[in-house]
């Protein structure tokens, strides 16, 4: 970003005394345009901006909207400048105005209703960036429920036939650039992951422990007739302080905004409940998101129907932006993919570092067959379900292959570092999947939702500058590390945090093969569900805790009082329980999971009979 504070006499000198309400919105920005201008922001400070807003309130044109097309289509860059006193007017949580309430009302329309994209340029803003030339671009690939077997490229020692069903070129392109993670590991559902990646904490002491509702204040935990789910943070993620039921945490990409980087969000955002500051990736660090909002999957991925934005039939799923491919054959994977090539241009032509978060919606349900791959697939005698399925995948590979050729192309490729990750194990449940259940990610256990590894385990490639040699690394790391490697990647050693200490490792040394192997052999990873996401309970699903040391792993069934203990590099697919007959180990890792979860203050579940919360795991008998 180049800001400074000038005055726009000594700046442009040949701009033409422009007044917006004789012209069309285009034109706002076609005369700045000529006149030399490299950006266009909007002024909405006191009563200027709502009179701006006056002259479109009662047009169907949407004045935000408009504006942002239109900065797209003449290569300018947007903005809104928000003065100071708009700031404390609309406050930060909720948009809960103190203010003019109809003046407010109306900020809240245009800022809520009338946007496509927004960049938060506040007024006071004085100084950016440069570039520092050794700041290396990067580029994040997470995948919505793709399971660890849902490529063409193993993670396990051998090719499977599910890995045969799967045609992922691109991810197979990418992993000979990359260190492939096999032992990789995120948490069992969506939100709980997405908050450690950007906060760098484990879910257990985050506390954001399931999938959050886009209503606020809303549990999405599934009744028990046993147990009572704790009071987990059910708004999800938070930047601003006294946010009831939210993590209050420093978010990376804040971190990199601020040492220079444009930050850019496309796709799925799920953070944070709306109306609450986590709902927008805008407040977590982003300068630029599209189609990121409060829900957790689309309502379609078709934009003949306009991704659900359909009058009287649209819901809390339908996928928000994205106007310029309603009524058309663009399916949704596509369209993001075509948005997130449209938001690094910018930057590659001004030679800014950025940070792409590319969040594509696939291949989370519903599960609805890319129409460009589906029929080879079912020529393979794949079901309609699966066919579909495997469709969606591919469209995701085809997505990420353009993104890393349009790299390759401007020259860039080489400078920037890649991760592809999923956000948790690969559905395993009828009627979504076929076949029979928890069969979907063999030779792992059960699928997502659940502590088993089907739930847990997923790909993970990086791709460091100037990478171009494969290597497998068997270390087991979880998805929280990917904050603290981000930001050594990028060469940001000093920063602020609210957050006191991130419970993520770097990865760096990994990756260059410089680590000490007895640090990474003891380190122990931890997981805590003690909530009820689905009915009925399923294997490792529903009130589990979950601890992996080397090649052990030990979880606790809270609803059962039971522990089970796995060499998972002898048994992957968990079927031989040696808890009764390792009792030793057993009791060491039951300890060390309980000392943890005390240290975090991890949440437990509570009898409904009594209200007392269950045992700590160190507590069951063996």
């Amino acid at each position: 970003m180049y800001y400074k504070k000038i005055q726009l006499n000594s700046f442009l000198t040949n701009i033409p005394n422009i007044k917006p309400m004789q012209l069309d919105v285009e034109q706002w920005v076609i005369k700045p345009k000529e006149a030399g201008a490299k950006f266009t922001s909007i002024i909405a400070t006191h009563e200027t901006g709502c009179a701006l807003y006056l002259g479109w309130a009662k047009s169907k044109q949407a004045l935000v909207g408009d504006f942002m097309i239109a900065c797209r289509k003449h290569n300018s860059r947007p903005g809104i400048n928000l003065g100071i006193r708009w700031i404390t007017y609309l406050g930060i949580q909720d948009f809960k105005a103190i203010g003019t309430k109809s003046l407010i009302s109306m900020l809240m329309t245009l800022f809520k209703n009338k946007s496509t994209l927004f960049m938060l340029l506040m007024a006071c803003t004085q100084l950016g960036w440069a570039q520092q030339q050794d700041q290396p671009n990067i580029v994040v690939f997470f995948v919505d429920d793709l399971g660890w077997q849902d490529t063409s490229e193993p993670f396990y020692k051998e090719k499977t036939s599910i890995n045969k069903r799967f045609h992922t070129p691109h991810i197979e392109a990418l992993a000979r650039d990359a260190v492939k993670f096999t032992d990789a590991y995120a948490t069992p559902v969506c939100t709980p992951s997405r908050v450690s990646f950007l906060t760098g904490l484990n879910a257990a002491h985050h506390k954001v422990t399931n999938w959050t509702n886009p209503k606020a204040n809303t549990p999405t935990d599934n009744s028990d007739e046993l147990l009572t789910p704790p009071d987990w943070n059910i708004n999800g993620l938070s930047p601003i302080a006294n946010v009831p039921k939210t993590i209050h945490a420093t978010p990376f990409p804040s971190i990199l905004k601020d040492h220079g980087y444009h930050t850019i969000h496309i796709g799925k955002a799920h953070w944070g409940s709306a109306g609450t500051p986590g709902a927008s990736p805008l407040n977590l660090g982003f300068m630029v998101n599209v189609a990121g909002h409060a829900a957790g999957h689309p309502q379609n991925y078709y934009g003949e129907k306009n991704y659900g934005n359909i009058s009287g039939k649209a819901s809390y799923q339908a996928v928000p932006d994205l106007m310029e491919y309603h009524g058309t054959a663009t399916f949704l994977t596509e369209a993001l993919t075509q948005e997130a090539l449209k938001a690094i241009k910018e930057p590659i032509k001004r030679k800014e570092p950025f940070f792409l978060h590319f969040s594509n919606y696939a291949v989370h349900v519903p599960i609805q067959p890319d129409p460009r791959f589906v029929q080879k697939y079912l020529e393979m005698g794949l079901d309609s379900t699966e066919a579909a399925y495997s469709s969606l995948v591919e469209g995701y590979d085809k997505s990420m292959g353009d993104i890393v050729q349009f790299l390759k192309n401007q020259g860039v490729y080489d400078q920037t570092i890649i991760v592809f990750i999923s956000d948790n194990g690969g559905l395993s449940l009828q009627p979504m999947r076929t076949g029979s259940n928890h069969t979907q990610n063999l030779p792992l256990k059960a699928g997502k939702g659940s502590l088993y590894e089907g739930g847990i385990r997923v790909p993970l490639l990086i791709k460091s500058i100037g990478q171009h040699q494969p290597k497998v690394n068997h270390t087991p790391v979880i998805i929280e590390d990917l904050f603290p490697t981000i930001l050594d990647l990028a060469k940001i050693k000093q920063y602020d945090l609210i957050q006191q200490k991130l419970d993520g490792q770097s990865l760096v040394g990994l990756l260059s093969d410089r680590h000490e192997n007895e640090h990474w052999e003891n380190r122990s990873l931890i997981w805590n569900i003690p909530n009820k996401w689905t009915v009925p309970d399923g294997p490792g699903i529903n009130f589990f805790s979950a601890i992996r040391q080397g090649d052990y792993k030990l979880l606790y069934d809270m609803k059962n009082g039971k522990l089970e203990l796995y060499n998972l590099r002898d048994d992957i697919g968990e079927k031989n329980n040696l808890a009764s007959k390792m009792k030793r180990k057993t009791k060491d890792l039951s300890t060390l999971l309980s000392e943890q979860l005390k240290i975090w203050n991890a949440q437990l579940p509570t009898y409904k009979s009594n209200n007392a919360p269950v045992l700590y795991p160190d507590q069951i008998k063996l």
